[in-house]
């Protein structure tokens, strides 16, 4: 069978599982609280990132169902829940580090993980759009979204579910680097997807562009807390008024 008619099958039932996978690494310190005293910044991702996962599931439901019409429509309400989602995830990773004092490998590793992974989803996001009168190429790009946010989901699966596994991680000047777990993991899909999708007639390289990019987002946070450019950036990220 086909890449794409994998996609166009059974993409509604891996959105579905992300979601519910998304709900269960973040139930511990938010959905089991929601109702409770939490930030707003902290609700209004929340919220965005919820969204965009029931999004994802729905405009898969509505081209299984045919439903382009409504699909279309739909779809011009990426065009403000994307912006919210960047604002929102800026915003986030902005208040979460900036009490931060010290100023280490770990601290700008840590910059790097999460406003870079915010980049990465506005590019491919951006490009989904670039090629929305592509149908396949589009599709793709959408379903790589998902991408930048594999580390939060397994981050926090490993430290809630499996923290005994923690101590087996590499360290940045003694913080377990837990987030090469979801490095991998999207690396060796992508590379699936890759060969996969070159197989096939069409000889689509978008996956192939998307392990590129996650290659350098990756090299960014492991290694770019050593260079005095990216500690230059990062203060100078983490001196603007985002949260």
């Amino acid at each position: 069978m086909s890449l794409n008619k994998i996609i166009y099958k059974n993409i509604v039932f891996y959105f579905v599982l992300f979601f519910l996978l998304a709900i269960w690494a973040f139930w511990p310190n938010y959905f089991s609280h929601v109702l409770t005293d939490i930030q707003p910044h902290i609700h209004f991702h929340g919220i965005t990132m919820s969204l965009w996962c029931l999004t994802l599931i729905g405009q898969a439901l509505l081209i299984r169902l045919k439903k382009y019409e409504i699909h279309r429509v739909v779809g011009k309400f990426s065009y403000v829940l994307a912006p919210l989602i960047l604002i929102s995830g800026f915003n986030t990773a902005h208040a979460s580090i900036v009490d931060n004092i010290v100023h280490n490998g770990s601290y700008y590793s840590t910059v790097a993980l999460m406003f870079n992974s915010l980049i990465f989803f506005g590019i491919l996001y951006g490009l989904a759009i670039y090629n929305v009168k592509k149908p396949l190429i589009h599709a793709r790009y959408m379903v790589c979204t998902l991408f930048p946010m594999f580390t939060p989901l397994t981050d926090r699966l490993i430290y809630f579910n499996f923290p005994s596994l923690v101590d087996l991680f590499p360290t940045i000047e003694g913080t377990p680097m837990v987030w090469l777990f979801g490095f991998v993991l999207a690396n060796l899909i992508l590379i699936v997807l890759s060969i996969w999708d070159w197989q096939s007639k069409k000889r689509n390289t978008v996956f192939l562009f998307v392990l590129s990019i996650n290659i350098i987002y990756n090299i960014s946070v492991i290694a770019f807390h050593k260079f005095s450019f990216w500690r230059r950036i990062s203060d100078w990220i983490m001196g603007l008024p985002l949260s």
